[in-house]
């Protein structure tokens, strides 16, 4: 038997949380953890400009280690985190999404932007009940940030064009699984057309 799935009611006011667009996820000549994904940055890029048009507040997160001690556990499991060193370029926003002045980036040791962070209070703060969550990767760091969001009680858009993964096959699953059970997985130009 299926489960019941109904659409979310849309939000009166969103947050656009960008999660790791760093140069260590958007870059395969510079790291392992980076996929090429001209048209995920594209369709960010036209997200930020419709928020920062809007008015409404944007968040970035980057992954970054600057202790041995810091998200031990998930660097054992994935030792190419290791790259992602405080400070290097590897963690720096791509220049193409550059942050704006009042843009905060919240850096972060593990999957979800809300873990270890206070995203949660800054996003009390702005006032909003909804989050746009984009990014990379969907099965990743994606997933867990827009599950977590729910978990929040915020209701969470995932614009499908705004978010890539390395694996195709983990990225058409995981929208299919948040999709049914957490998300409203929609089309690039429905979002975009929230912020007119």
């Amino acid at each position: 038997m299926a489960l019941q799935s109904n659409n979310l009611q849309t939000a009166e006011r969103y947050a656009l949380v960008l999660v790791d667009l760093s140069l260590g996820f958007t870059d395969p000549g510079l790291s392992p953890l980076a996929s090429d994904c001209p048209q995920v940055v594209e369709a960010n890029r036209q997200l930020l400009e419709a928020f920062r048009r809007r008015g409404w507040p944007v968040f970035f997160t980057t992954v970054a280690y600057d202790s041995p001690d810091q998200a031990r556990v998930f660097r054992e499991k994935l030792p190419s985190l290791n790259v992602l060193e405080a400070g290097s370029r590897l963690v720096e926003i791509d220049p193409r999404l550059a942050p704006r002045d009042g843009e905060p980036v919240l850096v972060k040791h593990w999957a979800s932007a809300f873990f270890g962070t206070d995203l949660k209070a800054q996003l009390d703060a702005a006032g909003v009940d909804g989050v746009m969550v984009t990014g990379l990767t969907t099965s990743g760091c994606v997933r867990a940030t827009a599950v977590d969001a729910l978990q929040h009680d915020l209701r969470v858009l995932v614009p499908e064009e705004a978010v890539g993964d390395r694996n195709q096959e983990a990225h058409k699953a995981n929208l299919f699984d948040l999709q049914l059970k957490y998300v409203d997985v929609r089309p690039l130009e429905r979002c975009l057309a929230l912020l007119a």
